[in-house]
């Protein structure tokens, strides 16, 4: 991998984590489009580059992060309570990530579901918007620090959803948290901070599990490149996100992953050839449908 792929993966990355359209989606297309072999060393840089999103994301939410932070420490109770919410809305992920990640890396990590599920949380968007129209709702409801345990639990398991490629993690939080009665203000930041943790597990789990091999493969210039335009981007992102929200629904973002979905799709009628086989040692991938990333 080029200093220019990690660069490009990590723009991807960044603009794409906390919006409702799916990073790894993307992730898995546009390392089709660069034509990176699939490896170890490479799922362990996709998924550890989100670290600089994440620290994106510490940055622009500070002060809840330090809140949080008082709170272990006894000095805030407000920050307990966050915290607790944040555990709540992390443990589901977990228990249902350890019990089904092997089924998900082999059976769903490929093209094919990302155009699918793109597609089908496209008009999941398109839908819920209609019906918060329908029934009259803005942008208004609880605030975050009304969320109780039991609130975040719900959020939890549909962030869940989000395992299956394509439908986003963020998407499906957000969704989660305007579910359970809160504002689109206070949806966005718990689906941003409750980030925090999932992505922080993740991030860890793989740098840990498969460092050795991704530096070694890809080297430290690709991998802090990659991270600190993921930390750039993400910040654009992030307030581009927020202040769209606050005045206009999600309904650009189901409009965009069914045309995504559609020019995918598009790829693979007029030709595509898709491969039964997986890529050898610095060999292009061959098909849509193998082009897969493992968490």
């Amino acid at each position: 991998m080029t200093i220019l792929d990690s660069l490009i993966l990590g723009l991807v990355e960044g603009l794409t984590e906390y919006l409702p359209v799916s990073s790894t989606g993307h992730l898995i297309i546009t390392q089709y489009l660069l034509g990176l072999p699939e490896s170890d060393a490479m799922h362990a840089f996709e998924i550890c580059v989100q670290g600089g999103a994440i620290l994106a994301v510490m940055g622009l939410y500070f002060r809840r992060v330090r809140e949080m932070w008082n709170g272990l420490l006894g000095k805030n109770p407000a920050g307990v309570r966050m915290m607790i919410n944040m555990v709540a809305g992390f443990v589901p992920a977990m228990v249902i990530g350890l019990l089904c990640a092997d089924y998900i890396k082999g059976y769903l990590f490929n093209a094919t579901t990302v155009m699918v599920m793109w597609v089908v949380g496209g008009v999941a968007i398109l839908l819920y918007v209609r019906h918060q129209k329908k029934q009259g709702k803005g942008f208004a409801g609880k605030d975050l620090s009304e969320l109780t345990w039991k609130g975040a639990l719900v959020v939890g398991f549909m962030q869940c959803i989000a395992m299956i490629p394509g439908t986003s993690r963020s998407l499906m939080t957000m969704l989660g948290g305007l579910t359970v009665g809160l504002s689109v203000a206070a949806a966005v930041e718990f689906s941003f901070l409750l980030g925090l943790i999932t992505l922080g597990a993740a991030t860890v789990h793989d740098a840990w599990k498969f460092g050795g091999d991704m530096v070694n493969t890809i080297g430290w210039g690709a991998i802090v490149v990659g991270t600190v335009m993921a930390w750039a981007s993400s910040i654009v992102a992030v307030r581009w996100m927020v202040g769209y929200l606050n005045r206009h629904s999600l309904s650009i973002f189901g409009w965009y992953r069914i045309a995504a979905g559609i020019v995918m799709l598009g790829f693979i009628l007029c030709g595509l050839e898709v491969s039964s086989e997986k890529p050898q040692d610095n060999a292009p991938v061959q098909g849509v449908e193998e082009v897969q990333k493992t968490h």
